[in-house]
């Protein structure tokens, strides 16, 4: 199965979706090492400030042993070395701020000895007799930098006699853990880089596959493969529902499209129809009009016989027209309903009374089955009597002497269901579902008897559905049909009134 890439576009989706996957991992991993990295650099810092702070105070308690030994006092006091590495520099003042002892006299830091960072931070622990720490630039023996501080005071006897600062640079033993641990976390990030880009992928294309399927089933679509379909075994998910959507789509189309399709075999079967129709009509037209021009027929009877049969091939030809006018224009919706409170039963009456001599002559019993109870419709009387009309006829046309043709009625589900039913050769079960198409006939043979034009069902048809009404035939080959279509009921003041006039004896009108 061919799969079809997208135009116009660098990546594809899966290849965008699995670099995002990427992306937003390493993104991650660059956060978590940042936030390591600064963990651990604070931890190591602390760790340092907390430490330098305690050998501050180690120191302060030195010196005060001292200061006790000296008699109190802090002349011509000589305390052991106060730093054990030439990378920590040590200042002693007594309260006043005068320098006791400066970082053992070392040359190199001597310039640090009256600092003014130094020399505030002293200060402070002096006035305020707390201990302080921080970060201030210092030049070492051998460094040049920041460096951290801590600055204790000296107490005795309940009072502050000096204080002690003491500064070395920052440890760089931490840095080197903090480098071991950013170069396992790059490593790890590789890795887990790696497994996430294979993870991805095989994720990403379990979720893409579905949208190829997709695509390649639309492709075919476009091309007019019209019953391809995509897989049901898609996950319950958003690209499911796409699928199901999908297929959905899929069945309109193709129903719209076969629905197109018929109607265009339709058309063409309507205009062949049509030109047939027309053809037979015509065709004897022109041989008998021939044959009274040339004088061939030259007998006056014939002649008048002739004349007449022309005659009825007109009236023939102004019926056809007349109906595929009526046809046009009643399913454009061009023809106008004129609706009123209608007695069916009386109608019947009438329309059985048109047809009853035709039926008389071909030994066929005709009858009004209709209860006169049945409640009033609905509906324009001329188009009902036209239903009634081409349906008792094309009853008459299929029902064989001796049959029977009744017209009945019932009243259901709010609507009044008027049968027609024969006694005749009834209609096969696969002719049965198209009998109402225009110029469709059962009768392959067209034969004269039984011909018609083929509309008059397509325009019962249309005047039922234009009454909201609906209409279906059943059939049993060779014992009969029964044609139904319904009406609506109308108000009941026209049914009250024909209940009241029943009611009135009759010697009231004498």
């Amino acid at each position: 199965m061919r799969t079809t890439t997208p135009k116009n576009s660098t990546f594809s989706l899966k290849s965008k979706l699995v670099l995002s996957y990427l992306l937003v991992i390493l993104g991650t991993v660059l956060v978590l090492s940042f936030a390591v990295s600064v963990a651990v650099q604070n931890y190591f810092y602390s760790l340092q400030v907390e430490r330098l702070n305690y050998n501050a105070a180690l120191l302060a308690r030195s010196i005060i042993t001292y200061y006790r030994m000296n008699g109190s006092d802090w002349n011509n006091m000589q305390p052991p070395n106060l730093v054990p590495n030439d990378q920590v520099f040590a200042l002693i003042v007594d309260n006043n701020g005068k320098h006791i002892v400066c970082s053992n006299n070392n040359p190199v830091e001597q310039n640090n000895c009256d600092n003014s960072d130094i020399a505030q931070a002293l200060k402070t622990v002096l006035q305020s007799g707390n201990a302080s720490s921080g970060s201030i630039q210092l030049t070492l023996d051998n460094y040049n930098g920041p460096v951290i501080y801590a600055s204790v005071p000296l107490q005795y006897g309940n009072q502050t006699i000096g204080a002690v600062f003491i500064a070395q640079p920052r440890i760089t033993s931490g840095y080197d853990v903090l480098s071991q641990i950013n170069q396992s976390i790059i490593l790890a990030s590789l890795g887990v880089a790696a497994i996430a880009a294979l993870c991805s992928y095989l994720f990403v294309r379990r979720f893409v596959r579905p949208l190829e399927l997709l695509t390649t089933a639309a492709e075919d679509m476009k091309h007019g493969r019209y019953t391809r379909r995509v897989a049901q075994n898609f996950p319950q998910d958003e690209v499911g529902l796409l699928a199901q959507t999908f297929n959905e789509m899929a069945d309109t189309i193709e129903a719209d499209v076969t629905e197109l399709r018929r109607q265009d075999q339709m058309r063409r079967d309507l205009i062949a129809n049509i030109a047939h129709d027309l053809a037979t009509p015509l065709t004897a037209i022109q041989g008998l009009s021939e044959a009274l021009a040339d004088d061939v027929i030259s007998d006056p009877e014939s002649r008048q016989e002739t004349a007449q049969r022309i005659g009825r091939e007109v009236q023939r030809l102004r019926r056809l027209v007349a109906d595929v006018r009526q046809m046009t224009m009643l399913e454009a919706g061009q023809i106008r309903l004129d609706l009123a409170p209608l007695d069916l039963n009386s109608l019947v009456d009438e329309t059985v009374a048109v047809m009853a001599p035709e039926c008389e002559e071909l030994g066929i019993k005709l009858q009004n089955a209709i209860p006169t109870s049945i409640p009033y419709v609905e509906a324009d009387s001329d188009r009902i009597t036209q239903i009634l009309l081409n349906l008792l006829d094309n009853a008459r046309r299929h029902t064989n002497e001796g049959g029977r043709i009744s017209v009945g009625a019932v009243e259901k589900d709010g609507q009044l269901r008027v049968s027609i039913s024969d006694t005749g050769v009834g209609i096969d079960k696969d002719d049965l579902p198209h009998i109402f198409e225009r110029f469709y006939r059962a009768d392959r043979s067209r034969a004269a008897k039984t011909g018609g034009s083929g509309l008059g069902l397509a325009i019962v048809k249309a005047i039922v559905t234009a009454h909201n009404g609906q209409v279906w035939a059943e059939s049993t080959p060779g014992k009969g049909t029964t044609v139904i279509f319904t009406l609506p009921l109308a108000q009941q003041l026209p049914q009250q009134a024909k209940q009241l006039l029943n009611s009135i004896p009759a010697s009231h009108y004498e």
